[in-house]
């Protein structure tokens, strides 16, 4: 097994602009990488850019246009990949849903994951290089006030999965990981859903989170734990969950 040195490579992050996009981003940069960071909002990318300095390239752009990772790959050649955007599900009932609100994560969350790592494959990418996903642990639990959401993000864990079968199949050497982290208010779609479950159980935002998940999983551990996963190829599982207390494999 093996640590990967980063200095001297690129890495994409997807959603960087905020929450564990930007954790990530910060992290990966701290290691050495050079770091893409890929969001539709200019400013927050900015902001970035003046807190890690060179080492940081903004990209504004709409990850759900099919012909953005061959544009990036071509003009960046990254060898670590991180797919972490995604839309904000609406907070309702599945009765209080239209087939737009409930889609909206199939059609910015799956479909960004499912163009990037296909032509990651296709491309493909240099050997050794790894690509996360971020999923959720709604992918395990289920979120019955999120629309497709917890749907979404476990096909996200399937396509994760497709492709690292695919990579060991035609000998590319790119290693496909899924991360899934638990529900936190540390970012906006997590503090929503935090408040939303809370309310309905009738308890403090902190006392759903200690009863149901052990305690508040931070975007910086988040983070740490997705770099963790992309220079360690002992990290050697399909998909991990991310808790407070740390990575957790998952069959």
């Amino acid at each position: 097994m093996s640590v990967r040195d980063l200095s001297g490579t690129t890495a994409i992050v997807t959603g960087a602009s905020r929450g564990f996009g930007r954790a990530t981003a910060v992290s990966l940069a701290e290691l050495g990488a050079t770091v893409v960071g890929v969001a539709r909002s200019q400013g927050p990318l900015e902001e970035l850019r003046e807190q890690l300095g060179a080492c940081f390239t903004p990209e504004v752009a709409d990850v759900s246009d099919p012909e953005l990772p061959a544009r990036l790959f071509s003009l960046y050649r990254p060898q670590t990949l991180v797919l972490n955007a995604g839309a904000t599900p609406k907070a309702a009932r599945l009765q209080d849903q239209t087939w737009e609100t409930f889609s909206a994560n199939w059609n910015v969350d799956v479909q960004h994951v499912f163009n990037f790592t296909r032509e990651a494959l296709t491309a493909p990418l240099e050997p050794g290089s790894v690509v996360v996903s971020l999923s959720s642990g709604a992918a395990l639990r289920g979120s019955a006030m999120s629309g497709g959401y917890a749907g979404a993000k476990s096909t996200i864990r399937f396509i994760s999965s497709y492709a690292g079968s695919e990579s060991q199949r035609d000998g590319s050497n790119i290693r496909f990981v899924a991360v899934m982290p638990q529900l936190t208010p540390a970012t906006e779609l997590g503090r929503l859903y935090a408040e939303t479950y809370a309310a309905q159980a009738g308890v403090s935002v902190e006392q759903f989170l200690e009863q149901g998940f052990g305690g508040v999983l931070t975007a910086e551990q988040a983070g740490k734990s997705v770099t963790d996963v992309a220079v360690d190829d002992s990290y050697a599982a399909a998909a991990y969950l991310v808790t407070s207390a740390g990575l957790r494999p998952v069959d």
